[in-house]
């Protein structure tokens, strides 16, 4: 507690540190205080039945990464999610478009270019989803005398232009966090729309515990040690890296190189799961599609079947479909964001090899095998922590709202998030030759 105490306090001494801190948490604060103002014309008394269809389900997943907003018919409804839409649409679009390709290679002003696209497509997903969302409310259970300048245009209209304005602020808070505060701004603002929802959840389980005579205060301890179990395995998960050694070539004091073992070693880290949440995400768009072709053609036993049963995010059809989803997006992911080739060549221009693996497309080759090994253990472990939060639900009758806590895309990118954010704060400790807040910081020589 006390090492604890000394970190925070040298945290504080470090002022660009300090004010870092202070911008990030004042410009979340601004997104959590969006995320209560409702929309115009709506009336908030009438909205306490839209949230309750938005607890549990997919509705449920998508209110909690917009920290509540979806449910409350915020400015902020849409939340963060359109920018994380149109970011994959254009990483995607990069394998088969030259013109983005060649962005790509162009370092900064590429990537800034590449960001103004994102930006405009971001505002065309926007302008699909708005109206959508609004017409949407009556049939999420938003009577129609809760509209009070009832729908028609003078009501669409502008509310269409608030939730744009709101996606588009959102992403301008989170671009200013990167910019001026600590971690990525992005991630962050997802990641505290999903703790925000947290405390709510956690009261609700435990008050079922304790009066419904379903386990008591015991059982609710039996759940939290096994959540704190799940956070360790997660941590292992995003941590996990499969080291390949590497050596440099020795520079002569001619300026020749030399090929020896007296040359710098280094290693190349190999992430066990290099594509994060996106497989889960990919997954979860998909997952939208059995539902929907069963609600078409409900008039089959067929039909009806993958309608009853793709509705429920708990059910084991789901799950094992989802499970199967999530390993192959996983190795389709991974191959398009680790260019193992990419990687050899530039490991051939700098003087280095792998002892024993010839240079160039030999050396593509083997990090491709290596990485196609350790991809799949990283994506069965990755399937089984998206569905977890459904064997908890099925085993230990946890609340659908606490469950989502036990996995998926919410736990993993809190602690993504936390890990990259705790990662940037410790640089900042070791530049100032103070212990960070992780253990290798305490090896650290002054120099």
């Amino acid at each position: 507690m006390k090492k604890f105490v000394e970190t925070i306090s040298n945290i504080w001494k470090i002022e660009e540190l300090r004010q870092r801190i202070i911008v990030t948490l004042g410009l979340l604060l601004v997104y959590r205080f969006g995320a209560q103002v409702v929309l115009p014309g709506i009336d908030t008394a009438q909205l306490a039945e839209l949230s309750s269809n938005t607890e549990q389900g997919i509705l449920g997943i998508l209110n909690a990464f917009t920290g509540g907003a979806f449910a409350n018919a915020s400015v902020f409804a849409l939340g963060i999610m359109p920018y994380i839409s149109a970011s994959i649409v254009v990483q995607l679009m990069g394998i088969a478009i030259p013109y983005l390709q060649k962005l790509q290679k162009e370092g900064e002003s590429g990537r800034k270019t590449i960001n103004q696209i994102t930006r405009w497509l971001t505002i065309g997903i926007c302008i699909v989803q708005a109206p959508a969302y609004l017409y949407g409310l009556s049939a999420l259970g938003v009577p129609e005398s809760a509209f009070i300048l009832g729908k028609g245009l003078d009501f669409i209209i502008p509310s269409v232009i608030i939730l744009v304005t709101g996606t588009i602020f959102a992403m301008w808070l989170g671009e200013k966090i990167t910019d001026k505060g600590i971690g990525n701004g992005i991630s962050l603002l997802i990641m505290i729309g999903i703790i925000a929802t947290m405390p709510q959840s956690f009261v609700q389980e435990f008050i079922s515990r304790t009066t419904n005579n379903t386990g008591g205060i015991m059982f609710m301890l039996i759940e939290v040690i096994i959540w704190f179990v799940v956070i360790l395995a997660s941590v292992l998960l995003v941590m996990a890296i499969r080291q390949i050694p590497v050596q440099y070539a020795r520079r002569t004091a001619s300026g020749g190189y030399e090929k020896n073992m007296m040359g710098s070693r280094q290693y190349i880290p190999l992430k066990l799961n290099a594509s994060g949440v996106m497989p889960i995400i990919f997954a979860q768009a998909i997952m939208f599609a059995p539902s929907l072709i069963g609600r078409t053609f409900n008039d089959t036993a067929v039909g009806q079947w993958m309608e009853v049963q793709f509705a429920d995010i708990f059910g084991l059809a789901y799950n094992i479909l989802f499970g199967i989803l999530i390993i192959i997006f996983t190795y389709f992911y991974t191959a398009i964001t680790v260019p193992t080739n990419k990687m050899a060549d530039d490991l051939k221009r700098s003087g280095g090899f792998i002892p024993g693996i010839r240079p160039g497309k030999e050396t593509g080759d083997y990090l491709d095998k290596i990485m196609s090994l350790i991809t799949f253990p990283g994506s069965i472990f990755l399937a089984l922590l998206a569905v977890l939060p459904a064997v908890v639900v099925k085993l230990m009758d946890v609340q659908a709202g606490w469950a989502l806590f036990y996995g998926g895309t919410s736990l993993l990118i809190m602690v993504g998030v936390a890990i990259d954010t705790v990662q940037q704060v410790n640089s900042y400790l070791l530049n100032r030759h103070y212990d960070g807040l992780m253990k290798t910081g305490k090896n650290r020589k002054v120099a």
